[in-house]
């Protein structure tokens, strides 16, 4: 069984981080991004409020050059506290 990976390398990978709704989640979340991705550009960016507005949805779509890095930024996301899923 070989371990090479299913993902090419680079490329621009399509990331939905699911969090509470609050004042300063985007915000927190966008710092995450730009400690992983310093060259991110803000227009890769998306989100959209539930329909409660409970939750909101952010889509980025950062360019990832190796699976570790990918990893790397999961595991930032999947640590902030109001972080419920991430895709």
């Amino acid at each position: 069984m070989t371990n090479k990976s299913i993902i090419e390398f680079p490329c621009d990978f399509p990331v939905k981080i699911i969090g509470i709704n609050s004042d300063v989640f985007l915000e927190e979340i966008k710092t995450i991004v730009n400690v992983h991705f310093p060259a991110f550009d803000h227009k890769n960016l998306t989100h959209k409020v539930s329909e409660k507005s409970s939750y909101l949805a952010i889509t980025v779509t950062v360019c990832a050059t190796n699976q570790e890095m990918l990893d790397s930024f999961y595991q930032d996301l999947t640590k902030h506290p109001h972080v419920k899923m991430v895709l």
